[in-house]
């Protein structure tokens, strides 16, 4: 197990043992039959990350990292909201809106978030480019910040955001950012090492990269990180698979140096040397 492993089964016995349950409640998620998902859960979770001592990935168990940075890079590169442009299927149930050129999209959400123009005091740009703006050229700023839950179009979007909003700052020359999460799945997504962790890792390795700068800490917070009811068995399966007597080190990322700019980068630039994982938990249903 590595730092994370141990993190990620800390926070799992805190959700077994204090977690609330919404069995009592009527709630909106659903199974692919049609039976309601309910979950147990904690309240304002916080885990950091010292990227400069390692990649935050999980061990006990396998992380698509490919897949989970080609979605970033599709949110933040890329800025599409089309599921045609992902070349995963893990947003096809929320591609509920087409566009005008026919396309199967998840509205108003995410990627069409950060790619709208907005008139800001540096001049007018998207939110992704006056990060990097403000990283090269004002990096002493405190206002480094995007936020995507806009209040006007959550009616317009196929899944409001659950990673919704970003907050960096650079310490002695070390890029450091807060990711904010209303709400996380903890197999699937929010808990230490997964998705959201690694995806949010290679972000911050990404704006680092071509901006000169070193990684610090990356900052979670998920107000509601939740277990759902039939995820409990995959995770008690996955631990017994586990040998918690073991002490690895983290995995290192190797980045292609010749990338200079932030929209070159492809899935191809990046390795995560010493990443070893012999557990897949296998498919797991989702609640939608």
């Amino acid at each position: 197990m590595n730092r994370v492993d141990r993190e990620y089964l800390k926070t799992y016995k805190e959700i077994v043992e204090k977690g609330i349950s919404d069995e009592d409640q009527d709630v909106r998620p659903r199974w692919r039959d049609g039976s309601p998902a309910h979950t147990k859960g904690v309240f304002g979770s916080v885990h950091r990350y010292d990227l400069s001592k390692g990649f935050p990935i999980l061990s006990m168990r396998r992380i698509a990292w490919k897949t989970a940075l080609d979605e970033v890079m599709w949110i933040w590169q890329k800025k599409s909201n089309r599921v045609t442009d992902l070349n995963s299927k893990i947003w096809d149930a929320w591609a509920t809106v087409k566009d005008d050129e026919g396309y199967d999209t998840i509205g108003k959400a995410y990627g069409y978030q950060l790619g709208k123009k907005i008139d800001f005091p540096e001049g007018r740009m998207d939110q992704v480019d006056r990060v990097l703006y403000l990283l090269k050229n004002n990096p002493a700023s405190r206002r480094i910040v995007t936020n995507i839950f806009n209040h006007e179009e959550l009616g317009e979007m196929g899944l409001q955001p659950c990673a919704y909003a970003t907050n960096f700052s650079v310490k002695n020359g070390r890029l450091n950012m807060v990711l904010i999460q209303r709400s996380g799945d903890f197999l699937t997504a929010a808990g230490p090492g997964s998705f959201n962790v690694v995806q949010y890792a290679f972000l911050m390795h990404m704006f680092a990269h071509v901006t000169d700068l070193q990684v610090g800490e990356l900052v979670h917070m998920v107000t509601d990180l939740h277990v759902y009811d039939r995820h409990f068995d995959v995770i008690d399966r996955m631990l017994e698979n586990t040998d918690t007597t073991t002490d690895t080190p983290l995995p290192k990322l190797e980045i292609n140096k010749k990338v200079e700019n932030f929209y070159d980068f492809k899935v191809e630039d990046f390795s995560l040397e010493g990443y070893e994982t012999n557990y897949s938990t296998g498919r797991i249903e989702v609640a939608e």
